[in-house]
């Protein structure tokens, strides 16, 4: 096991709250046992890749367990779809393994660098959620190393396992999980796009059409103003069979193949992302969007990651950060979401990564993010002036109607609308209380909205 002696930066993918830990990289379970034992007076929470946004995997002044050192996959049941594997394991890692045997991942968020523990713990969802719900619901079971030391199996359906999917690591340290496959043809994605003129079209379309197919998406235009506010492009897809594809890639249909570019540069102008910028990329990107196409054939990495191909994308927003600023309304705040969505356009907030998805049904985590709805996600330069108080407006609009913003992308969200947000926020409460009497496991996240 290493550690940092001492403190070290720790910020999220934003790169907006950075504050000094003790960095502890433990390489088997047993050296994971001994980083909680030594995490001091101000505890410790688990990290992985650090894609979280905010600060959820953060911990001033006190240490943060890296896990990525504990990656090995134990097993893979390849006749029933299980796979075995600790919780360092990323995604990334599992797709190399997995897609040659025929089998994908369940559910697939914005980037393939996530381990297997921070999509647990976070209970990400992707472009299926309408299908196939968020992580949590495919995972069997899990092992957890807890505030005494023990490690506990955890089963669907009990308290705890509710408690862990999505809970940011507040309940203790994920060691491994079992979890349910996808199979598949190939590698390849058969994908539909389309333009919406504005954000009753695309609701429409969406509301329409989203069950003929597994993943679903509409980047949304959210400078556009007037009869063109909340204009989209959307895009659909399913996993191709072998018979859509041409004879040269049925040689190797389940390759599995990433495209690299260079990185982003360590240091850019501050204001390159300024509303004329954005504006000029987003009528861009609409205008040469196809009006309608289908079944052309994509990479699963372009189709799902195409940010990863640029390494430290996130250096773009400048040396102050970005907020990813994501959340939800239910079904039937269709209102609510138009009035976000019209106050977001006149603001001008220059954001050309914004994303508009249909949630399916909820997953029983107490502080999972998904409900049946609407989630638009928006990155915004942290710098804007006058953002701070925008966003705190939006919080309002949000838990009025019965929504809730995504803390695994939050950095700034004010403790006093958190429990109209999650409604299970005392039951988690409570059980951290019994389970970790003397809060060893810590965040600035936990800190801040006093979970």
């Amino acid at each position: 096991m290493s550690a940092d002696t001492a403190p070290v930066t720790v910020t999220g993918w934003g790169r907006t709250a950075p504050t000094a830990a003790r960095v502890i990289r433990p390489r088997t379970y047993e050296e994971a046992a001994a980083a909680v034992r030594d995490c001091g007076a101000r505890g410790g929470i688990p990290r992985g890749l650090g894609r979280a946004y905010g600060d959820a995997a953060q911990n001033a002044g006190g240490a943060v367990l890296d896990m990525t050192g504990v990656d090995r996959i134990h097993a893979i049941d390849a006749d029933g779809g299980t796979v075995l594997c600790d919780a360092g394991v990323s995604l990334h890692r599992l797709m190399e393994v997995l897609l040659p045997l025929g089998w994908f991942v369940p559910v697939m968020p914005g980037t393939r660098h996530v381990t297997v523990g921070g999509a647990i713990g976070a209970d990400l969802h992707g472009r299926n959620h309408h299908v196939s719900g968020s992580f949590s619901r495919h995972v069997l079971s899990l092992e957890l190393l807890t505030a005494d030391g023990g490690i506990r199996t955890v089963s669907r359906g009990t308290p705890l396992f509710d408690a862990t999917t999505g809970g940011m690591g507040l309940t203790g340290v994920i060691l491994t999980a079992t979890i349910r496959l996808l199979p598949v043809e190939t590698s390849l994605m058969s994908v539909d796009t389309e333009r919406a003129a504005d954000l009753d079209d695309l609701m429409a379309r969406l509301t329409a059409t989203d069950h003929r197919h597994r993943y679903s998406v509409a980047w949304i235009d959210l400078l556009a103003r007037g009869a063109a506010t909340g204009r989209a492009v959307l895009t659909r897809a399913d996993h191709a069979p072998l018979d859509a594809l041409p004879a040269r890639a049925r040689r190797a249909p389940l390759a599995f193949r990433t495209r690299q570019f260079p990185p982003a540069p360590a240091h850019l102008p501050e204001g390159l992302l300024s509303r004329t910028t954005v504006g000029l990329v987003n009528e861009l990107r609409y205008r040469s969007a196809p009006r309608a196409r289908t079944g052309r054939l994509q990479r699963i990495s372009t189709f799902f990651h195409p940010l990863d191909g640029v390494p430290h994308w996130n250096r773009i927003y400048g040396r102050g950060g970005f907020v990813q600023y994501q959340l939800v309304v239910g079904r039937g705040q269709e209102d609510a979401l138009r009035r976000i969505v019209r106050r977001i356009s006149e603001q001008r907030c220059p954001s050309f990564l914004a994303v508009l998805k249909r949630f399916g049904e909820a997953a029983p985590g107490w502080l999972s993010f998904p409900v049946p709805g609407w989630t638009l996600a928006l990155d915004l330069p942290a710098g804007l002036p006058g953002l701070g108080a925008f966003l705190d407006g939006l919080d309002e609009e949000v838990a009025t109607a019965g929504g809730r913003v995504c803390l695994a992308k939050d950095s700034r969200l004010r403790p006093e609308l958190l429990a109209a947000m999650y409604p299970r926020l005392d039951d988690f409460r409570a059980l951290r209380t019994e389970l970790d009497p003397r809060a060893v496991f810590t965040s600035d996240l936990s800190r801040r909205l006093a979970l």
